[in-house]
Parts: structure tokens; sequence; C-alpha cells
């Protein structure tokens, strides 16, 4: 009798490890996916600030229905530097700047400077942007604007699970962008059938449509965007080889996600400037959205401003500390506190400042020199098995494609370079 019921309890005991092992399980993947998404939209919001809403909607007015090719331009280059940087990143498990020491001891020093100088500045032009769409959607003062900017962003990081609530947020808000401009779509009826065909064979010619999709590729690759996934990713225990196949999937989500606000922005646009509409260039989306859709419309582009800049803020914030926290291990202690204290200097200059139009000059400039060096680096590290492993192979394909990215960017960068002349003029 006793060995029976000796018998009954062990097989108990072992259904209810197994029980909890599988769950574990569950919430391991469940968590894993979070990521996953989290990372592809986390990516794709950063891409997608109030800089990207402004250039969109003016470029739109400007080339109308053959923009289509430089938003098909710009998402194919900005997929090929994506996917090498994501995949070594995540293959080896380490993050852009000790990728860029194992590559040149120093390099990472270097780049995390450049990194962090960019995120910076730009943030306080998130800021700005984000207090620009308070105004536009409620009517508040920007001064009051820069300030719950910053404290929404800052709120996240407040959280025990921040990166979680981060994970969240971005996607909820990236989903509100994407639902928001397709309800303007409808209201303005763009010439779709006319885009498509623009978008291919434009009417004003490949040729005057290159500094668009220049500006556009410095502006949605450029600076810490391309890496705010990859180390989200690095993050969540998501690397080595064995993951690659899931870390390409969150890559190509992110940018198809970023592809399609583009896609749905320069259409909502189309729509309005087909009809001979000029656009206010202080303000071009807010003007296309009431042009379009009257105060509705105005109010919708505010919440859209406001999406992208809080997404942009904390993607800016998240990934600028990710690039100093493995030089000290106070940082990597303490990230979220270094994060928040990111977010509060950047606010606490927009509020001073106002306006900060020289700094963005040289955030420009930094950025569009950026991209070449990040995605050069992950290049050569690519090619060598010291720091990939002697049995990971690169894609050929993308290692060439890479190279012609590089050699582009570099070009977007040394003109940039030309901007510092205006802190001067």
């Amino acid at each position: 009798m006793n060995d029976n019921k000796n018998v009954s309890m062990a097989v108990a005991a072992e259904l209810d490890a197994d029980s909890k092992a599988f769950a574990g399980a569950d919430v391991k993947t469940k968590k894993s996916s979070g990521a996953l998404l989290g990372a592809a939209f986390l990516m794709a919001t950063s891409a997608i600030g109030p800089g990207f809403l402004t250039q969109t909607s003016s470029f739109t007015g400007q080339h109308q229905a053959s923009f289509g090719f430089v938003i098909l331009a710009s998402v194919v280059l900005a997929a090929i530097a994506q996917l090498n940087i994501w995949r070594v990143l995540c293959a080896t498990g380490l993050r852009g700047q000790d990728i860029a020491n194992k590559v040149l001891p120093g390099l990472g020093y270097f780049l995390s400077g450049l990194i962090v100088l960019g995120g910076l500045v730009f943030n306080i032009g998130n800021v700005g942007g984000g207090a620009l769409g308070f105004n536009t959607l409620l009517g508040i003062p920007t001064t009051v604007g820069y300030v719950l900017t910053g404290a929404i962003a800052i709120g996240v990081f407040l959280s025990k699970n921040a990166k979680g609530v981060m994970d969240t947020l971005v996607k909820i808000l990236g989903g509100v962008m994407i639902a928001v401009i397709f309800i303007v779509i409808l209201i303005v009826k763009p010439p779709v059938g006319d885009a498509v065909v623009n978008t291919f064979a434009p009417s004003t010619g490949y040729a005057p449509l290159f500094p668009a999709i220049l500006t556009l590729l410095g502006g949605t690759v450029g600076g810490y965007i391309t890496f705010s996934g990859a180390h989200r990713l690095i993050d969540a225990g998501m690397t080595g080889k064995d993951k690659l196949t899931e870390v390409t999937k969150s890559s190509v989500t992110g940018i198809l996600i970023a592809a399609l606000v583009r896609v749905f922005l320069f259409l909502a646009v189309l729509g309005v400037v087909v009809n001979g509409a000029t656009l206010d260039s202080g303000n071009p989306a807010a003007d296309a959205f009431r042009q379009g859709a009257g105060q509705l419309g105005y109010r919708f582009a505010g919440l859209v401003l406001l999406c992208a800049a809080v997404t942009s803020v904390i993607g800016a914030a998240y990934t600028s500390v990710s690039f100093l926290k493995t030089f000290n291990k106070g940082i990597s202690d303490h990230e979220n506190l270094w994060v928040i204290g990111f977010i509060a200097v950047s606010t606490l200059v927009m509020i001073i400042s106002g306006s900060p139009a020289a700094l963005l000059i040289i955030a420009g400039a930094v950025n569009g020199l950026i991209l070449p060096i990040s995605l050069g680096i992950s290049l050569v590290a690519s090619q060598k098995k010291s720091i990939m492993g002697a049995d990971y192979k690169h894609p050929k394909i993308l290692l060439v494609l890479g190279v012609l990215v590089v050699i582009i960017s570099a070009y977007v960068g040394i003109t940039a370079l030309g901007n510092f002349s205006k802190l001067f003029a």
C-alpha cells in the first residue's frame, strides 16, 4: 500500500515539475515574442520622428506622386543597413561599441561619442516635436508641452519593468500613428494608382529625386536608429547564431512597419497637394492634414506628431545609454536612472533654448557620418572569424549591398558637413 502511495506521489511530483517547466517555457516564449516585436517597433518608431514627418510632407509637396520612388529607394537602402548590422550584433551578442572595439581598439569609444552626441541633440528636437504635437492636438503652450513630453518618457523608465513597458508603449503609439494616418487617407482619397506608377517610374525623372533619397536615408537610419532594435534584442537575450532567423524576422518586421507609416503619410499628404494646395513650411504635416480633413485632421496631425516624438525620445535615450553601459559598471547597474537623466537634460535644454537650431545643424552633420562608419564596422566584423566565430558565414549579397550603402551614406555624411558653415554665416 505504501509502495503504491509512494509511486503516486512520485508521479504527481513529476507531473507538477513538468507542468511548471511547460509554464516557464510558455512565459519565456511570450517574453521572447514580445521582445522581438518590441525591438521591431522600437526601431521603426525611432526612425519616424518629428523630422521625418516634416521631411516627408515637404518632399511630397515638392515632388508629388514621384516621391513614392524616394520612399522605395530609402526603404531598400535602410533595409540593407539594418539587416547587416542586426545580424552581426545579434550573432555575437555584442553591442555596437564592443564590436567596434574588437575591429580596432578605441574605435568603440569614438563611435559611442558620436552616437551619444547625435542622440542627445536630436532628442532635444524630439522634445520640441512633442510640444508641437501637444499644442496642435490640445492647444497646450509649448513650454508645458516640453515638460509633458519629457515626463511621459521618464515615466516609462521609472517602472521596474522599464523595457517591457517600453516595448508595449512603442507598439501602442506606433499602432495609433498607423490608424490615424489611414483614417486621413480615407478622407482625402489620394490617387493611389498614380502613386504606384510613379513609385517605379517617376514622372519627374530619377535625378531630381536623389537629394530627397539621401536626406531621408540619413534621417531614418542615421545615428542611434540603426542600433536601437538590435540593442533591445541583446538586452532580451536574443543572441547567438541559432537565433538569427528570429532576429531577421524582427528586423524585417521593423522595416515593414516603418515603410507602412512612410507610405501612409505620403498618400495622406499626396491627396492634398495633388489638388494644388501649398503647405505651410513651418508645419507641413499638420497643414496637410488640416487642408485635407479640416480641424479633425489638424488634431489628428497633432496626435501623430506627439506619438512620433514620444517614441523617438524613448528610442534615442535608451539606445544612447546602451552605448555607454558596457564601459562602466555604474551605468550598467543604474541604466534606468541614466536614461531618465538623458531625457531630463534633453528636456531642460529645450526649455532653456527654445529652439536649438545650431545644435540640430551639428547633430545632422554628425548623424550623417555615423551610418557609413557603423555599417562599415559591421561589415568588417562580419568577415573576421575572431569576432564572429569559425562557423559563421555572412551572406555575400548582404556584404556587397552593404558596401554600396556605405559608399552612398558616406556621400551623405560628407555633404552634411557643409552644414557647419551655416553656424558661422
